[in-house]
């Protein structure tokens, strides 16, 4: 009796998906999570700029190279930061449907996630260099100076993507938890659910 009762209720009284929260307040706080990495990625690469050029000015051999790679590798990280920085300060949300935010977000949680894939293959990257310094000798400061760096700068974004991805998805589970059901006051219609 009451499942009938239930069933008809939601025939009778249509009713729509909504947060407490709503989405543009979600996304604009999955950006100052964002911006804060972002923060901490600039001043990783400012730290390993600085002291990739001392390093390298004053070193020879292997460690010029492993500073010299710290530099070149933190340049790209820094222009990375400062691009995404600009970006999210810049972004209009305005244009956006609360759908379209929160598959924003989900697209860059799944961004952060598959970044943590690629910092593996760097990390690999940067073994396989090392390794190619026993086999080719003449060239084993180079390559063991990039190999080490390559292997700090791979281990230090995997960790950075994986704290990112697990702060944007708990941030996203918090959101989709407080979501509730209310009536629809103004058209007929069926729920709508996000997709997780």
């Amino acid at each position: 009796m009451f499942v009938k009762a239930l069933f008809t209720l939601l025939l009778v009284a249509p009713i729509v998906l909504r947060a407490q929260e709503d989405a543009g307040q979600f996304y604009r706080e999955s950006l100052e999570i964002s911006n804060i990495g972002m923060g901490v990625l600039g001043g990783w690469a400012v730290a390993n700029i600085t002291v990739g050029a001392y390093g390298w000015s004053q070193q020879t051999g292997e460690a010029a190279y492993f500073h010299q790679m710290n530099l070149f590798w933190n340049t790209v990280n820094l222009t990375i930061a400062g691009l995404s920085l600009n970006g999210n300060l810049r972004r209009d949300i305005s244009p956006y449907s609360d759908t379209e935010l929160v598959e924003m977000q989900l697209k860059t949680q799944r961004l952060y996630l598959i970044n943590g894939a690629l910092d593996v293959a760097y990390v690999g990257m940067g073994f396989l260099l090392r390794h190619l310094a026993t086999r080719y000798p003449e060239h084993g400061p180079r390559l063991r100076g990039y190999g080490n760096s390559v292997i700090l700068q791979g281990a230090f974004l995997f960790v950075f993507d994986l704290a990112m991805y697990g702060l944007q998805r708990n941030h996203r589970n918090h959101y989709l938890k407080q979501m509730s059901f209310y009536p629809m006051h103004d058209r007929w219609g069926v729920v709508l659910s996000y997709r997780f």
